[in-house]
């Protein structure tokens, strides 16, 4: 893939200070840790290391990765290690994508309460699958889910919702065969969405009365009583969106979605398109209209706002397993779905090797590291042939 022309660590650089006087009183140490980072990485400050071709001998200065997973430059190598640790354990049959949206009315809920509000997401939306999922006038079977939380949309304004991996079918009750589904869209729709409806106001009602819903800043009028229960009558009369897709095949085309969803940020560098010192533009998909391709253009200091919204709590887990992939089945019940859909392990996809740091230049070869830099000793360096 070709360099982007524009970096959100450019961005950054150049509009940095300005935006940080502008909205630091509101930033919390995890959005301070990942602006410090994303502005550092892959520069001289983080330190770097000498690569050298073993082919023809051609050296060059690499700079060090932040690491942090907010970054659109550190997620690449975390995704195929994650992708080959996921091989083993994905079923050969077809998978289905179920998408959990919760409407645009609790976003300001969602802002002052990440860590409680996303968990309820999950939890919920979880819940909702593996409810009708055993219900016997659906499926009547024990499914597996991988869920995956994204925040943002198209725009970068905050959108909660939830990417859902299912196996097409699951474990009878007695766990003596697999059930196959009897829809083509694997689960109906409508019931999915009431149930979800009914388990997210529930939830939110006991996160309110065990007063853990911090209400303030555009929610502070939801810290009355009386605001809270309207708020959640106009939720209940409201048709929330649970959107189903139909099967996407089998182990390598699931393995390829879950690379598009799995660790991605809230916007990735290939989509700007340019940055002129005060502007930024990007490319958007407008789904509303087909997924028309459009452009939009916004203040550096308003992009950034955007895109810090979307930093995680320490420790916030993105990627969760319920059913038999959950921890504490998936070892024993994995097999037996194996065995039950008598199938082989998947063949590997080439993902097992973590990826090479990059190729030579010169005559393609790998690139190896032959010395660690720091950024002392980087700063001391003859030469900067960075990559």
């Amino acid at each position: 893939m070709t360099r982007p022309i524009v970096e959100v660590a450019d961005i950054l650089r150049a509009q940095g200070d300005r935006f940080l006087n502008r909205y630091q009183s509101s930033f919390d140490y995890q959005q301070l840790k990942a602006f410090r980072a994303i502005q550092r990485c892959r520069t001289a400050a983080l330190g770097g290391h000498i690569d050298a071709c073993p082919r023809c001998g051609h050296q060059a200065i690499s700079y060090n990765s932040c690491r942090n997973r907010h970054c659109p430059k550190c997620q690449a190598q975390a995704r195929e290690h994650w992708l080959a640790a996921r091989e083993r354990e994905l079923l050969t049959t077809s998978y289905f994508h179920v998408v959990f949206t919760v409407p645009h009315e609790l976003n300001v809920l969602a802002l002052d309460n990440q860590r409680v509000f996303y968990d309820l997401l999950f939890t919920a939306s979880a819940q909702t699958l593996l409810e009708v999922a055993a219900d016997p006038n659906h499926l009547g079977a024990e499914i597996g889910v991988i869920s995956i939380l994204h925040t943002w949309g198209q725009t970068l304004l905050l959108h909660p919702h939830v990417h859902c991996a299912i196996p097409a079918g699951g474990l009878s009750p007695d766990h003596s065969r697999w059930i196959r589904p009897r829809y083509p869209f694997f689960l109906p729709v409508k019931v999915l969405s009431r149930v979800f409806r009914g388990k997210f106001c529930a939830g939110l009602k006991r996160l309110y009365r065990r007063k853990q819903l911090r209400c303030a800043g555009p929610a502070a009028a939801l810290a009355d009583l009386k605001q809270f229960r309207q708020l959640l009558r106009r939720l209940h009369r409201q048709d929330w969106v649970v959107y189903a897709k139909p099967a996407f095949g089998g182990p390598v085309k699931v393995l390829r979605y879950l690379g598009r969803y799995t660790h991605r940020i809230a916007i990735s560098n290939h989509r700007l398109i340019a940055f002129d010192g005060e502007r930024v533009t990007f490319r958007w998909k407008d789904y509303a209209r087909g997924g028309k391709q459009r452009k939009m253009t916004l203040l550096a200091t308003e992009f950034l706002r955007r895109f810090f919204l979307h930093v995680l709590p320490k420790g916030f887990v993105r990627i969760r397993y319920f059913g038999f992939l959950a921890n504490r089945f998936r070892a024993h019940r994995l097999p037996l779905c194996q065995q039950l859909l008598a199938s082989d392990r998947p063949p590997p996809l080439g993902s097992s090797e973590a990826p090479s740091h990059w190729h030579c230049p010169h005559c393609g070869a790998t690139m190896v590291i032959i010395q660690r830099l720091t950024a002392v000793e980087l700063s001391l360096c003859p030469y900067f042939d960075s990559s």
